[in-house]
């Protein structure tokens, strides 16, 4: 990216940050090569396969096992997640998401999470 700081960086970063988070991946990483980064990686995984690129760190396979009846609940608010992460880090300015919904996005996604895993999971 580079150049001067502004909101629409900010979000870049953010969406960064989150793409981080949930594949435990650098921008940096050495399989990104020929083309292929963070965002392009995360966004290749979506919806259906966002259980493969998530950070075995957050969610083992048992943990993904224990809760198989509620796997594809799961599933959907991880790729809501990382959705969010990559609207947040395209490459343009104009195609990102705003941080206003950001916050509604997060935020449903927590509800969901909540409704559907209760407290207990956190």
């Amino acid at each position: 990216m580079g150049g001067d700081a502004s909101t629409q960086g900010d979000v870049y970063s953010y969406g960064v940050l989150l793409l981080e988070l949930f594949t435990g991946r650098r921008p940096t990483d050495k399989v990104f090569i020929d083309g292929l980064n963070l965002h392009n990686f995360a966004r290749m995984a979506l919806p259906n396969r966002v259980l493969e690129v998530l950070d075995p760190a957050l969610l083992s396979e048992e943990d993904v096992q224990s809760l198989s009846s509620q796997k594809q609940t799961l599933q959907e608010i991880i790729a809501s997640l990382v959705r969010v992460g990559v609207a947040c880090s395209s490459e343009s300015p104009g195609e990102r998401m705003n941080m206003e919904e950001v916050a509604r996005d997060l935020n449903l996604s927590r509800d969901i999470f909540l409704a559907s895993f209760g407290r207990e999971h956190l």
